[in-house]
């Protein structure tokens, strides 16, 4: 009885949480690395060099207060952004949440880049952090398998192949 209500009711909800889940991981990957490089782009001012070498200098429990630090503050910034929803300014709401979810991953991944090191110090986070980018991995793959993630990367590449061309033909005339 167990067996066909999960085979019914709970694979496929299990399917669509992979899915959200790796939808979240696609974007927090595209957006992590693209983040990163405009955030070291940034840290080349002084005072934020300066700000980036005391951050490195941190030992490990006070790396990853700052880690956690951003996250609880974008908690006040997602309960305006829900007080402007249930106002009835939705678009405004979600505009909120957005800006917070960009702003939120940059600063996330430039200050994980400056505190990996006193991290992975803490043998438990080192377990932790390495369980966690084989779960991800794994996920990904599952993506990167699927005949719809193969048929959008053909198409990617078809469309990429079809500008080159036009560019090329543009240079010549």
């Amino acid at each position: 009885m167990l067996k066909i209500l999960f085979l019914t009711v709970l694979a496929p909800l299990r399917w669509l949480a992979r899915l959200l889940f790796a939808l979240v991981i696609l974007f927090e990957e595209w957006g992590w690395e693209w983040f990163s490089a405009a955030m070291a782009w940034i840290g080349r001012l002084p005072v934020v060099r300066h700000l980036e070498a005391l951050i490195r200098r941190l030992p490990p429990y006070g790396a990853l207060a700052l880690f956690v630090l951003p996250t609880l503050l974008l908690l006040p910034v997602k309960l305006l952004a829900l007080w402007f929803i249930t106002r009835g300014r939705a678009l405004m709401g979600l505009g909120v949440i957005l800006l917070a979810k960009v702003l939120g991953t940059a600063l996330l991944a430039r200050i994980f880049v400056l505190v990996q090191p006193a991290l992975m110090r803490l043998p438990w986070f080192e377990r932790l952090y390495g369980r966690w980018v084989a779960w991800k991995e794994a996920l990904l793959a599952w993506v990167r398998a699927s005949p719809v993630w193969l048929r959008a990367r053909a198409w990617r590449e078809r469309v990429r192949r079809m500008v080159q061309r036009w560019r090329e033909a543009m240079r010549r005339d």
